[in-house]
């Protein structure tokens, strides 16, 4: 218990939980640990959301099919990060998205209901992890808002460069999350038209890219 503790105390969910606390509290929301080898499904879109998942190593990737049955991806989520808990908070009890593991992976999950639901015993760990979570959904508010602005410009360079600036935070250097194929699918985008704009930029001068690593010029 104590080891896994230290593996997550520092992610936001648990700030100012104590290793007493968290190990109280898990029973409570029925946590149970479990790995998943790359590319297998954790969660499938119309499958009942049960948990809320905390990555604790690898990552996963959230993914939505459209119409023509392709899948698009929504986001990678990586150690650290959390997933269903919007759906869980908003009353939604199918899954609309597939999680799948994007590497082998370690992950906590917690019962959603417990989660949100204030324990019989009105315990104040619990009340914090529920104070946590309500801050972690408004970060994650703000991401999906800069994603609905990408998402709004016409052309793969206007999504690009507004990405790579959001993404970019200031710096004139950093190393993107995404491979090609993964960008392309967060930006709507077909592959090779996005390597073909990556590529204009680079003659241009805008840019200098090195597979994910990128430098604005």
């Amino acid at each position: 218990m104590n080891t896994l503790f230290e593996q997550i105390k520092e992610n936001p969910l648990f700030y100012g939980i104590e290793a007493d606390g968290f190990a109280s509290m898990l029973p409570c929301i029925n946590g149970q640990v479990r790995t998943y080898s790359k590319d297998q499904i954790v969660q499938l879109a119309g499958e009942p959301i049960r948990t809320v998942g905390l990555v604790i190593s690898g990552a996963v990737r959230i993914l939505r099919e459209d119409s023509e049955g392709r899948q698009n991806l929504m986001t990678e989520v990586g150690a650290g990060d959390l997933f269903g808990e919007v759906f869980a908070l908003a009353g939604i009890d199918i899954s609309p998205v597939t999680v799948q593991a994007a590497e082998d992976c370690r992950m906590l999950h917690m019962d959603v209901r417990r989660m949100i639901a204030s324990c019989p015993v009105s315990c104040t760990v619990h009340h914090r992890l529920i104070q946590n979570l309500l801050a972690l959904l408004a970060r994650k508010n703000r991401l999906l808002n800069q994603k609905i602005e990408i998402l709004s410009k016409r052309t793969i360079r206007e999504r690009l460069l507004l990405f790579l600036d959001l993404y970019g935070q200031g710096r004139r250097a950093f190393t993107l999350p995404y491979s090609r194929e993964e960008l392309a699918a967060y930006l709507c985008v077909d592959r090779s038209a996005l390597s073909a704009e990556f590529s204009k930029l680079a003659q241009e001068g805008v840019l200098r890219c090195d597979r994910r690593r990128v430098e604005l010029l």
